[in-house]
């Protein structure tokens, strides 16, 4: 882990910061590369591109994006601290294999048809029970988080509006699962925008697609691997 000392700009307070840790797909620790000596800005105004660096995994080299580094300061000033760019160049694999088991033979899945947006919620359950997983718990009441479903390892969000699912719903999911420290997956009844798709193909976010029979079906890879080995 690397620490920086920092000086806020508006009280001159000094104190240092430490940078986050997080786990690559690859299993190896990654942390943002601070930048020593460049000045921290002040946070005046959200730009959800902003919130965002990209980072090398120096185990594998992959390169994901990460919540941009920030410290808060008594003061109340909230402060972007810098982080080393990543070089430019050489050729990183587009997403790092999960071990291959050999899983029992499942049983044929079998769907609950589609009417209302809860039944959507229900074939997800179904489908996440088949894959594996136990105890799979919908939400009351749907909470501020939008996660519908949760089981041991595993949150899930299930949009059934009639609106492709936005890039912004992969990347909040992303950021419940990755402060719980569990999987993040998404089911759509009207697919993804295709910048959504990009987003979770680089950040590991399964997608399912599910039509009215309430069948789900995978559309990028973390979701192929997932119905592949299961919980």
């Amino acid at each position: 882990m690397e620490s920086v000392p920092v000086r806020c700009p508006a009280c001159r307070l000094d104190q240092p910061y430490l940078a986050p840790v997080y786990p690559c797909p690859c299993g190896s620790p990654t942390s943002p590369p601070l930048l020593p000596g460049a000045p921290p800005q002040p946070v005046t105004h959200r730009s959800w591109n902003d919130d965002w660096v990209t980072v090398r995994c120096l185990a594998c080299g992959r390169h994901d994006e990460w919540p941009q580094p920030e410290l808060c300061c008594p003061c109340g000033t909230v402060l972007r601290i810098p982080v080393r760019p990543v070089a430019p160049g050489g050729t990183l694999p587009s997403h790092i294999p999960s071990p291959r088991t050999a899983p029992a033979p499942r049983p044929p899945f079998r769907p609950t048809t589609i009417r209302t947006g809860p039944d959507a919620v229900t074939a997800a359950a179904a489908y996440l029970t088949w894959l594996g997983y136990r105890d799979v718990v919908r939400s009351a009441e749907r909470p501020s988080s939008r996660i519908d479903l949760r089981a041991a390892g595993l949150i899930a969000q299930v949009d059934s509006t009639t609106r492709p699912t936005a890039r912004r719903d992969v990347e909040c999911l992303w950021l419940y699962a990755l402060n719980s420290s569990v999987t993040g997956v998404l089911f759509s009844l009207a697919g993804y925008a295709p910048d959504a798709g990009a987003r979770a193909d680089g950040l590991r976010v399964p997608l399912f697609v599910m039509d009215l029979t309430g069948t789900p079906q995978p559309v990028n890879s973390p979701a192929d691997e997932l119905l592949s080995t299961g919980a």
